[in-house]
């Protein structure tokens, strides 16, 4: 799944960053960044965050999404994508919203779990969550706070 998420998210993200650059003024040296720059921004920002995450999870460690730089850039990759997804259209409406919002929540969210995924480690956090659950112990990593 995140092979296809990740790949229709990029592909959509510069189709409507070209289109949003195209609705600014002819000469504008700006039309460039949206197509240019809103595919490796999201792809750094989600992949640092999945990474630090799952360090953490690896590390047992307290969540690291609870810190504030981490979810601003997560905010940050989904409001501007979203923003690009509605810009590109002549005529914005709920739907396309909507449609903007899901490919970038699923795009986000395969982004965010190709460190896990790609992760040899996987299989033993596996093995030891499944472990502690049986043993009845909460859910490692947690903060009862």
């Amino acid at each position: 799944m995140i092979a296809i998420e990740v790949q229709m998210y990029l592909v959509w993200l510069v189709r409507v960053g070209y289109l949003t650059g195209q609705e600014l003024p002819r000469g504008d040296v700006a039309r460039w960044a949206p197509p240019v720059l809103s595919p490796p921004v999201a792809v750094l920002f989600c992949v640092m965050a999945g990474w630090t995450w799952w360090l953490s999870v690896v590390a047992r460690n307290r969540s690291p999404l609870r810190e504030g730089w981490i979810v601003a850039s997560l905010v940050f990759v989904a409001v501007s994508s979203v923003f690009c997804g509605v810009a590109s259209v002549d005529d914005p409406s709920v739907s396309v919203g909507l449609l903007s919002a899901a490919v970038t929540g699923l795009g986000m969210i395969g982004l965010f779990f190709i460190p896990a995924a790609a992760s040899r480690q996987l299989p033993d956090v596996i093995r030891r969550r499944a472990a502690e659950r049986r043993a009845g112990a909460g859910p490692a990593g947690l903060d009862d706070a």
